[in-house]
Order: C-alpha cells, then structure tokens, then sequence
C-alpha cells in the first residue's frame, strides 16, 4: 500500500514546482513549462483551496492521455468490450485519477523539481529525467514519459526512482478484472468505490 500511495502521489508532481527554462528537445521543454504553470495554479494565493484543486487536476488532465493510459489498463480485457462499458470505464478512470492528484498536490506544493536530461526511447516517445528537492527531504528522481509525436505532447507515465505508475496501476486493475470474470463495469465499480474514500 504504501508503494501504491507512492505512486499515486507521483502523479501531483508533474505540475507542482519549479523548473529550469532551458530545454534540449519538446519533451523536456513540456516537462519545464508546464512545472512552473502547474506551481503557479497551486501558490496562488487569490484562489481558495477547493479552486487551486479543481484547477490543479483540470490542468494536469489537460497534460495527460487519459484515454490512451486508460485502455492500456485493460489489458487483453479491452478487445471485444463494448463501447458504452470502455466509455464509462474511461469517465470513471478519469474521476479516478483527478481524485488522486487532487488528495495529493499539496504535500508537494513549493518543492523544486528540476529537468536534469532526457532519453528517447523511439521517435517521438520521451523518457525525461528530473530531480526533486526541497522542505528538508532528501532529493528524489522522478521521471516522466513523454509522447510529441501528435499534435501537442502528451504525459503518458511518471515514474519514481524506477517504478513507473501506469504498470502499477495496471496490475491493480487486471486482478480486479480477473477476480470478476474480466467484467468492466465492475472495475469502473471499483474505481468509484475507491475514490469516494
């Protein structure tokens, strides 16, 4: 549980600190500007916290293909789904995630995290290295796959010293699914259930 909630907490990085302006490639230049505009969204001292959230996890789902990483939770359980449950598994998945960063940004509020290289593992498909600092904990390294092959880059993955959410999180995910004879609408349940916690 608590490498879960690790993780999950990694999602609330991506848009909570400050970053250097330079940038070697478009992922690394994603990555930078929008960590300063997601720190900016959660310091503003004009808005209310449930605003700053709300802006928070809206922004963070503007970054992220929410879809794409949802229907690679699925698995094999995805062919021969029908469009209304893979509709409604999305819708939940999303409600899911925004839950999630939205129980987590402010533990990271007005730490640094700082682009310090990046990799391309195919054309177009980033992995870009950062590290994070600050309020007295020791640095840590999260990293972030990047897609810029379409029309505007997209976050695809976080991970934190190795671990990568989406695998994580699809592990979780597949048991549900195997545990209830590969049926969607329970995972979607099971999501709605997890994030009225």
């Amino acid at each position: 549980m608590k490498r879960r909630n690790l993780l999950l907490s990694a999602g609330a990085l991506a848009v909570c600190m400050t970053s250097p302006a330079w940038a070697v490639n478009p992922a690394e230049a994603f990555v930078s500007g929008n960590i300063q505009a997601g720190f900016d969204i959660l310091n503003d001292p004009a808005a209310s916290v449930v605003q700053r959230r709300e802006r928070f996890a809206a922004f963070l789902l503007g970054l992220t293909d929410v879809r794409r990483v949802a229907l690679f939770m699925l698995g094999r359980y995805a062919d021969g789904a029908s469009q209304a449950d893979l509709d409604a598994y999305v819708a939940a998945y999303q409600d899911h995630v925004q839950s999630v960063y939205q129980s987590y940004f402010a533990r990271y509020a007005g730490q640094s995290l700082h682009v310090m290289s990046s990799r391309e593992r195919a054309p177009g498909d980033y992995i870009v290295i950062t590290n994070l600092t600050g309020n007295g904990a020791a640095p840590m390294e999260v990293d972030f796959r990047i897609r810029t092959d379409g029309a505007k880059p997209l976050l695809l993955d976080i991970g934190v010293a190795g671990v990568w959410l989406a695998p994580a999180q699809q592990a979780e995910f597949l048991s549900v699914l195997a545990q209830n004879n590969g049926d969607i609408k329970a995972l979607s349940a099971h999501l709605r259930v997890a994030q009225a916690q």
